[in-house]
């Protein structure tokens, strides 16, 4: 009895080493990864021979469309995405105190005309008398300074209704130029104060690009030099010309103005904003343009990154900050030195902290 027992107790015994030593054998392959195979790539560089800066599209032309008369707006004629001709109307205002002053100026032209014709009668009839010298000098003073006077009445009266006549353009406002309307700011019924704008009209169909350039790099801008532009929100890029450009930023913070002039107007709209390439043949730079290829690039919402290799061999994500792109290369701005390496394409799924295994 006494055998038996010590046999099953050994049975026990190896059973459970076996076990455990089967369980550690599992736990192990469940604890080491697979590390997932990989191709290293390295930065590429070139001299940068190309300023950098970010704009705007706007229309060539843009009126604000505003008055100088208060009033309240009693019609709008057009509304927003009309297109619209030279001289079209596009808001009316009301205009009824203007007409009254009108009408009083009239009212003062017809009674100082009608003086006129009297004065002028009494200073023909004292011009002959004082030539007979029947009449004094002192009397004919008089009626001449009262002729002149009424004169002077008519011309005022004259005035005064042109003045009413100016006034009433600004409550019938008219398109300055042919193009489209881009923004109401005011509904009917609202009352417009003198200078408030209350459209707005781009010209159609004829975008340039506003830029600002930097004290440091002004020097290197010339008019007439070809530009790349490259719209942010669609990646299209499209030729442009620089036509214009400031030589002062007293009012603009240190930043000089440029003007560039687009060679294709398909697929752009106004407001877009944009990054100007302009070529520059002898900057003077000790700086290298890190470059990378466009397809080891990963993309997580706004933000862009790579994957670089750790000293113990994992992945690690980087976030960069890219500049221009050119063919299947992207500028790094920040975020890489020029002696790492990156992961270019791997075999399996990347995360963060992932074993690798360089091919």
């Amino acid at each position: 009895m006494n055998f038996k027992i010590n046999q099953i107790a050994v049975l026990l015994a190896l059973g459970g080493v076996i076990v455990a030593c089967s369980g550690n054998e599992k736990g192990n392959q469940s604890t080491q990864e697979a590390a997932v195979p990989v191709t290293v790539g390295s930065v590429s560089t070139q001299a940068t021979n190309y300023i950098t800066t970010s704009g705007q599209v706007t229309a060539k032309e843009t009126a604000v469309i505003s008055t100088r008369a208060m009033g309240f707006v009693t019609g709008f004629k057009v509304k927003v995405g009309d297109q619209v001709k030279k001289g079209q109307l596009l808001v009316t205002i009301s205009n009824a105190d203007i007409l009254a002053k009108r009408a009083q100026a009239q009212a003062m032209i017809t009674e100082a005309e009608t003086a006129l014709k009297d004065a002028k009668k009494d200073y023909e009839r004292y011009e002959e008398l004082y030539r007979q010298k029947s009449a004094s000098t002192k009397e004919f003073e008089n009626i001449t300074l009262h002729y002149h006077s009424v004169k002077a009445k008519v011309e005022a009266s004259h005035q005064m209704k042109n003045e009413a006549d100016a006034m009433l353009i600004y409550t019938n406002l008219t398109a300055p130029f042919s193009g489209i309307v881009t923004q109401r700011n005011l509904d009917e019924g609202s009352l417009a104060n003198p200078g408030m704008p209350i459209l707005m009209v781009e010209q159609v169909g004829s975008y340039q690009v506003r830029a600002s350039v930097s004290e440091a790099d002004i020097a290197h801008i010339k008019t007439g030099t070809v530009v790349e532009v490259e719209v942010k929100s669609t990646g299209k890029k499209y030729a442009g010309k620089i036509v214009e450009m400031s030589t002062s930023s007293q009012y603009s913070g240190g930043q000089y103005m440029i003007k560039i002039s687009l060679s294709s107007q398909q697929d752009v709209f106004s407001g877009m904003y944009v990054n100007v390439s302009v070529p520059v043949a002898n900057a003077k730079t000790n700086e290298n343009t890190i470059l990378i290829p466009v397809s080891a690039l990963i993309y997580k919402d706004q933000l862009v990154g790579i994957y670089t290799i750790s000293e113990s061999n994992q992945a690690l994500l980087r976030w960069l900050k890219i500049g221009k792109t050119t063919g299947d290369k992207v500028e790094v701005l920040s975020g890489l030195q020029a002696e790492e390496k990156f992961i270019l394409q791997s075999e399996g799924k990347l995360y963060n902290g992932a074993p690798v295994r360089v091919k």
